[in-house]
């Protein structure tokens, strides 16, 4: 099977990015597209490593954090990169899990104040 190749366009739509986040992307070394000219071509690598940059934010890692974990790949191999990843998932479940514990008392309280405040204004309306 050919490799496949995105123009710039075409990588900015399949993975809906603005072209500023493509070129940064790009200029901090994640990518490496082709160059024909003015134009940048993305090939199938390009296009697996977009996938796991743009999983890895949506998971709450840093860009460095991010390039880092791909550059292993390429210096030591798959067996360090995965070592690697099991390490850095088991730490960003922690952050995320007590996050979210904060998240959830936050709710809580502002629930808590929201019908206070509510149940003030029904008792300030009755004549009673």
């Amino acid at each position: 099977m050919p490799d496949q190749r995105l123009s710039f366009k075409d990588m900015c739509s399949r993975f809906d990015v603005t072209p500023r986040t493509l070129r940064y992307y790009e200029y901090i070394e994640l990518l490496q597209p082709e160059k024909e000219g003015r134009s940048r071509f993305y090939h199938s690598r390009d296009i697996a490593r977009m996938k796991l940059i743009l999983r890895g934010r949506r998971w709450g890692f840093s860009l460095e954090e991010i390039r880092q974990w791909l550059l292993i790949y390429d210096k030591q191999g798959n067996d360090a990169q995965m070592a690697e990843w099991v390490r850095l998932a088991d730490r960003q479940l922690t952050t995320l899990r007590a996050e979210f514990t904060q998240l959830e008392k936050t709710i809580g309280e502002l629930e808590e104040m929201r019908n206070q405040v509510a149940n003030e204004m029904k008792s300030d309306g009755d004549p009673t």
